[in-house]
């Protein structure tokens, strides 16, 4: 028995050798704002203030009804000055005697003093956005409870620290607002692990650390958790704290945003063959290479880089975030077909670049500074926080001192003195370190100087968007540009979500501070725009030739492999013939394309074997998935032509008689049950009315940027038509205007015009129509979202129904798609009135619909994103207008943005811009319509 007793002591003995002490966690906060632990809680100033309560930890103070908002333009003496008082009473397990024990903020905002059972923990911290801790080994009780005081001010005692960060264009915010817990190791433990992992397999790493050991050891794990090639070991020098180790791995997986592998590096600390400590950091293997008027490469690839700035921010709960919301935004960005994010304009959650790491995301990351700089005894002690926390993500490839103006240089060497992996430094807004990446270039001016430049060309931020402008309008334009210039690495757009806080002293109000806060993609709780689609096609990795669907179509495409990694025989295509019929019973065909074996950066051609009565079908979609099986886009090619519809739609016989009685102003024409009025002298038609009565549909056609100048109108039979036009007359009446009512009572309008100018924001004919009277349309045409000149991409051609709304882009209540504005490539469109609905048929192409005027939401003192529209109310269009930016005028984002141009040709007839609409006014015009169609792509 007593053998068995001591070989029984010898196994724990043994397995205890074997088992290392980890690096153990006491949460005292939650983890994020949907984990929260209520502490204790004053407020010195603004609501609920000068009254001990209760807040939930983590938190912004202003989001649980405390303190003041802020916006970091509000230049009010006394707002933002507010103190939080936290008191929060917590245990220590007794299990954690002769270990070191750290309390670890991940971020308060601003100033934070600690306190433990009523001694210092140490210096009050300045700077929000950076983990720090105290060590508090010596100032807690074990097994017992022990006091935790937290005093958090708002604005900083540091003047530089409220330069950097609270005198910005976002807003400003107070509390701790990331989670707080206690960090207890072994007395000799590992400090740090810095690491770089080459593509090649080597993997090099510096360990700093704490007490004696004989040896490190380290292993890889893949994600599986099966350790991957060697374990190895170096032995540690008695005296030293530091060491340098290197190994390398063959047959690796790399990490790269189209593959993000990664293996998990496991490092032990042994004594007497005993392991001490052992800590644990997911990696990827991946090279960042920046070769000089050339470009940034990784894995030897030379990157474009499709990126956008985001701040960690959420409506409800400020920049208090959560895993989950990590999550959703990365993927949002990876559903844009986006590449790269930058963090503005500080370092972010951990849990954002977990997530950057595991789903394949490449990160700038940025130590604050807007348009102030930290003095450098702060910066430099807020710098080496952010690279201690963050230096080992391999989505990690760049590092950002500051923000237009904010870099104090002081600091820059420090970036490659802290840095094993020396990742490039940038200077956001300057030409520094081999990059351009000045912000905001109109494009003439931008694209001018980078075909003459010699720098690495990267805005880190470009097309600033403010409510629909910017981000889809012009993208296409800047990114042609940059996609063919050899010296471009991409850029980032301005910015992912509209910053809308939850005002808790307005009602729960979203407020975007105006006109400062709508600047994102999409609205405040992910609410997609218009724009959104555009990036989604613009940056999809997989570029179809435009193509049109002729009898000579042989099923092919001709595509361009736009990945930097993957071949496009690993991703799927798949095709869907569609007869577009209003309601559920629309035939459609579907097939698989064999994936063609097309390289990076190389075009080839896709076949789409198509059945034999294809062009039967009204629509071809074309949809690519990656190799990650999610949709980079889907591509849609009409088959039949407006034509083809209104020679199938329009009905122009009828039993009755058309009748025509005139006075001295109108003409008016009965046929089939419908009374039409036209005015004698305009032509334009003054009223249309059936059995149930007059419907609103009016004064028109109107010319847009043409004169109306239809005269000497005269009458006549064509067989059993009524026809009202106008005269042609070179030099008074250039425009022309044709009326012609068929036997069914259905009436056709022909319009030949010439613009008033060469240079025209937009050209089309205008109708006047209530606005109070429509409930919603549905039409044949791209949708669901709205075109402008500068922004065409991104739509999908089917039928679409819009119910009425009087959305505004950017403002509440974020309801999209927008119902106002412009539609493209309009077939036909049903008006769903309240009391009436008619319809509108066009056998022309490339017609575009235009729905009311939406909102002018207020813009900039510039007046730069100028969203014009036409006179009336609804209009069927030639050419529409662009937007702008909240930094450039239309004109100023591209060729797209910029003004049609059109020539009379001396007023010949024959090169006359023309319209031609059919109206069906009958009781029974909803005759297109029949069941539910599609409402969204």
């Amino acid at each position: 028995m007593k053998r068995r007793f001591i070989l029984f002591w010898c196994l724990i003995i043994m397995i205890c050798s074997v088992k290392a002490q980890q690096t153990e966690k006491l949460y005292l906060s939650g983890t994020g704002n949907d984990n929260t632990v209520n502490w204790d809680f004053f407020c010195t100033a603004g609501a609920n203030s000068g009254k001990w309560t209760t807040i939930p930890v983590p938190s912004n103070w202003e989001l649980q009804g405390f303190g003041q908002y802020n916006y970091g333009f509000n230049k009010e003496e006394n707002k933002g000055k507010e103190q939080g008082l936290y008191k929060y009473t917590f245990k220590v397990p007794a299990g954690w005697k002769n270990r070191k024990i750290n309390i670890v903020f991940e971020g308060s905002m601003t100033d934070t003093e600690v306190k433990i059972n009523g001694k210092s923990a140490g210096e009050t911290h300045q700077g929000s956005f950076y983990v720090f801790r105290y060590d508090i080994s010596k100032l807690i009780k074990l097994g017992a409870d022990n006091l935790l005081e937290v005093t958090v001010s708002k604005l900083s005692a540091n003047q530089s620290v409220n330069e950097a960060e609270r005198k910005a264009d976002f807003w400003i915010f107070g509390g701790i607002f990331r989670p707080v817990y206690l960090e207890s190791l072994p007395l000799t433990h590992i400090d740090r692990i810095q690491i770089d992992a080459k593509a090649n397999g080597n993997l090099n790493a510096k360990i700093a650390y704490t007490g004696d050991a004989d040896k490190v050891e380290v292993e890889l794990f893949t994600k599986d958790g099966k350790r991957f090639g060697d374990r190895f070991n170096t032995a540690l020098k008695k005296g030293t704290q530091n060491i340098t180790l290197g190994h390398q791995f063959s047959n690796l997986e790399l990490w790269s945003t189209e593959f993000p592998n990664l293996y998990t590096a496991q490092f032990t600390l042994i004594r007497n063959g005993k392991k001490i400590h052992q800590l644990s950091k997911k990696i990827g293997f991946r090279t960042v290479e920046v070769k000089e008027r050339d470009g940034v490469y990784i894995n030897g690839v030379k990157m474009k880089f499709k990126g956008v700035n985001r701040h960690s921010f959420y409506p409800s709960s400020g920049r208090t975030t959560s895993k989950k919301i990590s999550i959703a935004d990365v993927l949002l960005m990876k559903e844009m077909n986006m590449n790269a994010v930058r963090m503005s304009h500080y370092p972010p959650d951990g849990h954002f670049l977990d997530v950057c790491d595991s789903l394949g995301l490449f990160v700038m990351d940025e130590l604050a500074g807007w348009h102030g700089t930290y003095d450098t005894p702060t910066g430099t002690k807020l710098m080496k926080e952010m690279m201690l926390n963050d230096e080992n993500h391999p989505s990690i490839i760049f590092w950002a001192n500051g923000n237009e103006g904010g870099h104090n240089r002081e600091l820059d060497h420090l970036f490659a003195e802290e840095d094993i992996q020396k990742r490039q430094l940038i200077h956001p807004w300057e030409v520094f370190n081999g990059f351009e990446t000045t912000h905001y270039r109109e494009f003439n001016y931008g694209i001018g100087n980078y075909d003459h430049g010699h720098n690495i060309l990267m805005p880190t931020e470009f097309l600033h968007g403010m409510w629909d402008g910017g981000h889809g309008a012009g993208i296409e334009d800047y990114w042609n540009a940059m996609w063919n210039n050899p010296l471009s690495a991409g850029g980032f757009l301005w910015d992912f979500a509209d910053q809308g806080v939850v005002r808790t002293d307005k009602n729960g109000e979203l407020d975007t501070d105006g006109n400062h806060g709508p600047d994102g993609i999409v609205g405040p709780y992910h609410e997609k725009e218009g724009s959104f689609y555009t990036i989604k096609e613009v940056w999809s990795p997989v570029f179809v030739e435009k193509r049109e669907m002729t009898a000579g179509f042989d099923g092919s495409f001709l595509l361009e492999n736009r990945y930097a990694f993957t071949n496009l025989n690993q991703c799927t295509f798949s095709w869907r013939l569609k007869k577009l019929k209003a309601g559920e019973d629309a035939e459609f065909k579907t097939g698989k394309a064999d994936a063609p074996d097309i390289k990076p950066f190389e075009k080839g051609k896709l076949k789409i074997n198509l059945p034999a009565d294809w062009r039967n079908f009204d629509a071809l979609y074309l949809t690519a998935n990656g190799a990650d099986g999610k949709e980079l886009f889907t591509w849609s090619f009409p088959i039949a032509l407006p034509k083809d519809d209104a020679r199938q739609l329009v009905v122009k016989t009828g039993s009755s008689k058309i009748a025509l009685k005139e006075d001295a102003k109108t003409y008016q024409v009965s046929s089939n049950g419908i009374d039409l009025t036209f005015d004698k002298t305009t032509g334009l038609l003054q009223q249309a009315k059936n059995a149930k009565g007059i419907i609103p549909f009016s004064n028109g056609p109107v010319l847009q940027e043409g004169e109306n100048n239809f005269k000497n109108f005269t009458t006549k039979m064509e067989d059993e038509n009524l026809v009202i036009s106008s005269k042609f007359e070179k030099k008074e009446s250039f425009n022309t205007l044709k009326w012609t009512i068929y036997p069914s009572g259905w009436l056709k309008m022909e319009v030949n015009y010439f613009p008033s100018a060469y240079f025209t924001t937009f050209v089309g004919l205008n109708f006047s129509y209530p606005e109070t009277e429509i409930k919603a349309v549905e039409y044949k045409g791209n949708g669901p979202y709205r075109v402008w000149k500068n922004r065409m991409k991104g739509t999908q051609f089917g039928i679409w129904k819009k119910d009425y709304n009087n959305s505004a882009t950017g403002e509440a209540p974020w309801q999209y798609p927008e119902f106002k504005g412009y539609y493209s490539n309009m077939y036909w469109c049903e008006f769903i009135g309240k009391q009436q609905s008619f319809k509108v048929i066009t056998d022309r192409e490339d017609v575009f619909l235009r729905l009311f005027t939406p909102k002018k939401s207020k813009d900039t003192e510039y007046d730069n994103m100028s969203p014009t529209f036409p006179n009336g109310d609804i209009s069927f269009m030639n050419g529409i207008s662009a937007i702008g930016t909240k930094t450039q005028k239309p004109e100023t984002t591209g060729p797209m943005g910029m003004k049609h141009v059109f020539y009379d040709f001396d007023k010949d007839p024959t090169r006359a811009l023309n319209m031609t609409l059919y109206f069906d006014f009958s009781i029974d015009a909803s005759s297109l319509r029949g069941g539910t169609t599609k409402q969204s792509q």
